[in-house]
């Protein structure tokens, strides 16, 4: 007996170490999953809350009979729905938002479509310009200011070398202008944002973070500008 058990205690001794080294190391890459103490607050919430609707239903069915529980259960299964279909991928980007991965898988013609949900998801009116090849947008608030949104890929000139960029009227008399990059701009390109003036630089990062439901107007620009 002595024996077995100083067998099992050799060979079970290593092997727990092992498992609790194994664990803290899941535990550290946050791959190891929630324990029982995590989950059992959540848990007791949803049974007490079961067992809360049960019981309201067994009140109503005696109360009214069987048509004010089969109502409920009617409109609860439709919020149930509702949630569900809220959440899903296709409707979650018609409203205007976006996965970092989804937007990486975006192409130009995309990434204009999803740059126009976002900001009508913030109250903008956009529309296309007449060029339908031209990578751009026009958008107008609430209260009449005018937005011109133009994208960057990676091998385009600054926006201000390009002529359809560059406004021959007055600086008073040009709209607000918003370029989109997935990227990173250049310090070159902020010190024309700012010489310009009313120039909105969203890069990589402010792009993500605007997709995923950031409000634009608390998005700070590649150079700190708002």
């Amino acid at each position: 007996m002595e024996a077995k058990r100083g067998q099992w205690e050799g060979t079970g001794g290593p092997w727990r170490a092992r498992r609790r080294r194994a664990v803290d190391t899941l535990r550290a890459q946050g791959r190891y999953g929630p324990e029982l103490r995590d989950v059992l607050p959540a848990f007791a919430t949803l049974v007490v809350l079961a067992c809360a609707l049960a019981g309201g239903l067994a009140v109503l069915y005696r109360a009214n009979g069987a048509a004010a529980p089969v109502a409920i259960a009617l409109v609860l299964v439709l919020v149930l729905l509702m949630l569900f279909l809220h959440r899903r991928p296709l409707a979650r980007r018609r409203r205007g938002y976006y996965t970092p991965e989804e937007l990486a898988e975006l192409d130009m013609a995309g990434l204009v479509k999803a740059v126009a949900r976002m900001l009508r998801r913030e109250g903008w009116r956009v529309r296309r310009p007449t060029e339908p090849d031209l990578p751009r947008l026009v958008a107008r608030d609430a209260g009449g200011r005018l937005l011109e949104v133009a994208f960057r890929p990676v091998a385009e000139p600054l926006p201000g070398e390009d002529p359809l960029c560059a406004g021959a009227g007055s600086r008073a008399r040009q709209p607000l202008l918003m370029v989109v990059h997935r990227g990173t701009f250049s310090s070159r390109d902020a010190l024309w944002a700012r010489r310009r003036g009313g120039v909105r630089l969203v890069d990589g990062p402010g792009l993500k973070r605007w997709a995923a439901g950031t409000p634009l107007r608390e998005l700070d620009g590649p150079d700190g500008t708002p």
